[in-house]
């Protein structure tokens, strides 16, 4: 599995591409996906990308990607990043390195956004440029 990038995102991540396009944009998870899955066979890389509204289910893929000697972690939690210390201790916990992705800038929005529990403890954050976040993650992840 060391070719291997899991792509975990949260809580209304489902519903892109019709979820207020205009800060998120019109793509959606599926395209998101297919896109990355294009860049990751250039690369020579596997992506496992997964969705839950669900904040144990990130948890444990989390573990799952360090038991499965996953390269990298991109993790978009969507409102958890601002809630969850969780996520920060999961990720803080974990060897496999963890990047944040957001297709929106948080800093650019409400306030409450700008504190962000998972970018505290992550590898680093790429954030602002919507789909194409997810590709700079990659290119990033694939660099590690």
């Amino acid at each position: 599995m060391a070719d291997t990038i899991y792509v975990l995102n949260g809580p209304n991540l489902n519903l892109l591409g019709t979820r207020e396009p205009e800060i998120y944009g019109s793509d959606t998870l599926d395209d998101i996906a297919g896109q990355l899955e294009d860049r990751a066979r250039e690369l020579n890389l596997t992506i496992d990308m997964r969705q839950s509204n669900h904040e144990g289910h990130l948890v444990d893929w989390m573990h799952e990607a360090q038991a499965r000697g996953a390269k990298a972690v991109l993790l978009n939690a969507g409102a958890y990043t601002h809630t969850s210390i969780a996520l920060h201790d999961c990720i803080k916990s974990i060897r496999t390195p963890v990047i944040e992705v957001h297709l929106s800038n948080p800093h650019a929005r409400e306030e409450f956004r700008h504190l962000s529990y998972v970018g505290r403890a992550a590898k680093g954050t790429i954030a602002g440029f919507g789909a194409l976040s997810y590709l700079l993650a990659l290119e990033a992840a694939d660099r590690l």
